[in-house]
């Protein structure tokens, strides 16, 4: 659940999501004109074979493989198989992480009819989520929309003793979070409704949403500026700002928020992190691949964004 706490930071990784088939027909058309290159077209079957077996042995893998897992379980020589992961990562295929491991990159995910969508994420995110951490040095979180509630995939707590906390895994009712309201913001109309029919509408606290003509309004709002608040409405002393993460039909993907306590995320700063929100949110979509939509809201942008540390 979320609540304040003083503790040791804390980055908890994201859990295994479900193992996804990849098609293998939609690869070969996808890779053929790529791997020919690599190999010479006279080669470009057995080539194929063996990329085919990488993207295979990473596909059965949530948490991604590195160079030697890669080539003990697909038999291809180091070499060989460094020389194709380098141009697949490249090509943006696949993705290298910090630790050098190898996941399918965003490219890839939006051939496959089932990537490891949220392993490639969180993946992409990370580095983004990152440099808004440390401007603004309060906790960083992303979530999506799942079961019709928010589930959140990565948190970067701030480094504050007194600071808002959430575990990854945590679920919460959309009309409570900044992230959920962001989410259900931007979502197409049909499915909008199924998600507003769910919700009960309890109270977390006395400034919470309490029914569906007042969530509706904060909705519209939220659509106008391209933000969304929770101003004490999940936690009380707690404020939270988040955007969504728009695929390139303008549907929400993710959404990403700054959440802190009242005393730091004061009124006054809202527009700065709204702002922040907003571009770290459009880098990670830009960074999955997705076409961006022209600016919507005018955000007023300060020269310092780290708030009080006091």
């Amino acid at each position: 659940m979320l609540k304040f706490r003083i503790l040791e930071q804390h980055l908890t990784p994201l859990s295994a999501v479900d193992d996804a088939s990849v098609g293998l027909r939609v690869l070969e058309s996808a890779f053929m004109s790529k791997i020919e290159n690599l190999n010479g077209a006279s080669g470009s079957v057995g080539v194929i074979s063996k990329v085919l077996r990488i993207l295979e042995a990473l596909q059965g893998s949530s948490s991604g493989l590195g160079l030697k897992a890669i080539c003990d379980q697909t038999g291809i020589n180091k070499s060989t198989a460094h020389r194709f992961l380098k141009h697949l990562e490249r090509e943006r295929y696949l993705l290298r992480t910090e630790a050098g491991a190898y996941l399918i990159g965003p490219r890839l995910s939006q051939l496959s009819a089932r990537g490891n969508q949220e392993a490639t994420l969180q993946a992409v995110a990370r580095p983004i989520l990152w440099e808004l951490w440390k401007s603004t040095h309060e906790t960083v979180n992303l979530g999506v929309l799942d079961q019709g509630t928010v589930l959140y995939l990565d948190v970067m707590e701030s480094p504050h003793e007194f600071r808002l906390s959430s575990r990854v895994g945590t679920r919460r009712s959309v009309h409570v979070t900044a992230l959920g309201k962001a989410l259900v913001a931007f979502l197409p109309k049909e499915t909008r409704q199924a998600i507003l029919d769910s919700i009960s509408f309890q109270a977390a606290t006395p400034k919470t949403i309490g029914n569906l003509v007042q969530f509706r309004q904060e909705l519209e709002r939220i659509c106008q500026q391209g933000y969304a608040v929770d101003d004490e409405e999940a936690v009380q002393g707690a404020r939270c700002v988040s955007a969504p993460i728009l695929n390139s039909n303008g549907a929400p993907v993710a959404a990403v928020s700054v959440s802190g306590p009242v005393t730091r995320v004061t009124p006054s700063l809202v527009n700065a992190l709204a702002g922040a929100v907003t571009s770290a949110a459009r880098a990670i979509s830009a960074a999955m691949g997705f076409s961006q939509p022209e600016s919507k809201p005018n955000l007023k942008r300060t020269k310092k964004l780290v708030l009080a540390r006091n």
